[in-house]
């Protein structure tokens, strides 16, 4: 009985969520109700705030869910050998996930607004350094970026990478800013790893 409420439970978590990620993706953080989310997923009121005390609670683990998915995509693509194709593959592959609503809506505009700039950094450290660092640990011991700058590398191309998807996400013609963003990428990858 026991597994039973388990499983029930997961599923109305589940359900929750994925009605919360559709309506957050469409209509964003603001315009989007808890009234909506209990319409959409069928779930009454009592279950959700058991699983969600609040709504930047539900909008959290949304985010997370996105976050991670996000980075497992861009980790896929940059399965080469050489560590630098492998950052520009990760960059290329970000800059197109930029151009998708929900990741515009989920991860870019609304995070800081819903769940606080340090808990979106937060997202960032765990899921999205970890891989950077790496590439960048590779680079420094072929000797194609100084050593020693390893971590710090790391935090400004995460930083860079997030500002060109947000330049993405307000542009008016994705497409070209996305390509624009791709080209300033490479163009900064190819520069920083050949100053070395």
């Amino acid at each position: 009985m026991t597994d039973g409420r388990i499983t029930r439970g997961e599923a109305t978590r589940e359900r929750i969520l994925g009605a919360a990620r559709l309506l957050f993706g469409e209509l964003g953080y603001e315009h989007t109700s808890i009234e909506a989310v209990l319409e959409s997923s069928g779930v009454a009121r009592g279950a959700l705030y058991h699983h969600f005390p609040s709504k930047a609670a539900l909008f959290d683990a949304v985010l997370e869910a996105v976050v991670a998915e996000l980075a497992s995509r861009a980790s896929r693509e940059a399965r080469g050998g050489d560590a630098l194709e492998n950052l520009r593959a990760g960059a290329r592959s970000w800059m197109q996930m930029a151009r998708e609503q929900e990741v515009q809506r989920i991860y870019l505009l609304d995070p800081q607004a819903a769940v606080g700039w340090a808990r979106w950094r937060e997202l960032d450290e765990r899921y999205w350094l970890g891989a950077l660092r790496a590439s960048f640990a590779k680079l420094a011991e072929e000797g194609r970026v100084p050593r020693g700058q390893e971590q710090l590398l790391a935090y400004m191309l995460c930083a860079v990478l997030t500002e060109a998807a947000l330049f993405v996400a307000y542009a008016t013609d994705q497409l070209i800013a996305a390509r624009t963003a791709e080209a300033a990428v490479e163009t900064l990858l190819d520069r920083l790893v050949g100053a070395a």
